[in-house]
């Protein structure tokens, strides 16, 4: 149902044989692409003003993918200033430069919160003691209309104690609130399968709140077959890999079946392999021949 691409995203992007033929046609472009860290990476980010014009430059390019009512999701994490404890505002200029230059509408701003983070940046954190952990990154929902493909009802999480028991009884104290909002009388009486999704989504295996649709995504057994893989075949496996249940949850929010997701960054192919457990067909680029040739790991047809 998909097909990884080995070469840079530029190189994607001038070749005619993929920009024409896929021109308005991708229904969600969901990546990750390498975060604007102060050192250097194995697997190619940049940093400082170089980040920003190469983000920006493609930004148009890969708007002109899209479908009328397609959307770009874009997950950039938190950048620190080289030997100070002081955060970088890059990754937002980043997204804000990106946004601007292919002119997309700001759908959402969503965070995503990942507690299992190992403590980080660890000079500030574990040594010196005098900052937080970080634990969460920026995802934005972009798209060329205000009014993209979506559906909360697909990404319902698991109602309440609570709630179960007011659906149970069937009443509760409506009326105005102090806020000036006004609850009204049979407004939480349907019972519409799960409560609706808030815009911080917490990848904690451990949370009963997660989207029961993304549960098989979760924890690190969706992982061990790509590592297994990269290991039997003296592959390295990617450093930075996105976690499952996040694509999953933006692919089932923003796509129905069949419906076609690009990931011009694919990395360990994350996307790629959630799509197709998901029946959307994909397409992955990978400028890394070893990270594309280690991907296939996650696929059944190839282990």
């Amino acid at each position: 149902m998909g097909k990884m691409l080995v070469g840079r995203v530029e190189d994607f992007l001038d070749e005619s044989r993929w920009s024409t033929r896929l021109r308005g046609k991708i229904n969600l472009i969901f990546t990750s692409p390498p975060f604007p860290l102060v050192r250097k990476k194995r697997y190619g980010n940049q940093s400082g003003e170089k980040y920003l014009a190469w983000l920006e430059s493609l930004a148009p390019r890969l708007a002109e993918l899209l479908a009328p009512d397609g959307s770009i999701v874009v997950e950039v994490g938190n950048a620190w200033e080289e030997g100070v404890p002081v955060m970088s505002t890059l990754p937002l200029e980043a997204l804000l430069s990106f946004k601007r230059a292919a002119n997309l509408f700001l759908c959402q701003q969503v965070i995503c919160h990942n507690p299992a983070r190992l403590p980080s940046p660890a000079q500030w954190v574990t040594i010196k003691r005098n900052r937080l952990k970080d634990s969460y990154t920026h995802v934005w929902w972009m798209s060329r209309t205000p009014w993209p493909n979506a559906d909360n009802t697909r990404v319902l999480t698991p109602y309440s104690a609570d709630m179960k028991q007011l659906l149970k009884r069937k009443s509760y104290n409506a009326g105005r609130r102090p806020s000036g909002h006004v609850v009204s009388a049979k407004g939480f009486l349907t019972d519409h399968g799960g409560a609706i999704s808030s815009n911080v989504v917490d990848l904690d295996p451990e949370d009963p709140k997660l989207p029961r649709s993304l549960m098989k995504f979760t924890g690190t057994s969706w992982d061990a077959n790509y590592r297994t893989y990269c290991a039997e075949h003296g592959l390295e496996a990617h450093p930075a890999r996105m976690q499952a249940d996040l694509a999953a949850f933006f692919i089932k929010f923003l796509t129905g079946p069949n419906d076609l997701v690009l990931d011009p960054f694919g990395g360990s192919n994350t996307t790629g392999a959630v799509a197709e457990a998901l029946n959307r067909r994909w397409l992955s680029v990978e400028a890394n021949a070893g990270y594309a040739e280690g991907s296939k790991g996650r696929f059944e047809q190839f282990r």
